[in-house]
């Protein structure tokens, strides 16, 4: 990750997650990958720790997508993804944005996310 202004950003290059910002083209493709990305902010075992996922809706449309982990002793972290800006927003325990991350490609069915 490279700083960029006051947050970081994942570069092709530098990206200490198993799972690559790169190979995110589809909604589930995100679901993976802020899974495995938020659970590895705090040791969590992916397949232990489920992510939820609730519809942002502006003006009556899909905007983006909110993503939640719940781990041990209250653990919860987040993910916002903002359609419009094609934009990953990564939250830690303490509710502190800790990255942002710049989706290289569209998401494909971006409409069609299920509710939640």
């Amino acid at each position: 990750m490279r700083l960029h202004g006051r947050h970081r950003v994942a570069t092709k290059t530098n990206h200490p997650m198993h799972a690559k910002v790169d190979d995110v083209h589809t909604l589930d493709d995100l679901r993976r990958f802020v899974h495995e990305t938020l659970c590895t902010k705090e040791n969590l075992v992916a397949n232990e720790f489920h992510v939820s996922e609730a519809r942002l809706i502006r003006g009556g449309e899909l905007c983006g997508l909110q993503f939640c982990v719940r781990g041990p002793r209250s653990v919860r972290l987040a993910a916002i993804w903002a359609a419009d800006q094609n934009v990953l927003y990564l939250y830690d325990a303490k509710g502190t944005r800790y990255a942002k991350v710049r989706l290289a490609k569209r998401l494909a069915a971006a409409t069609h996310a299920p509710a939640a």
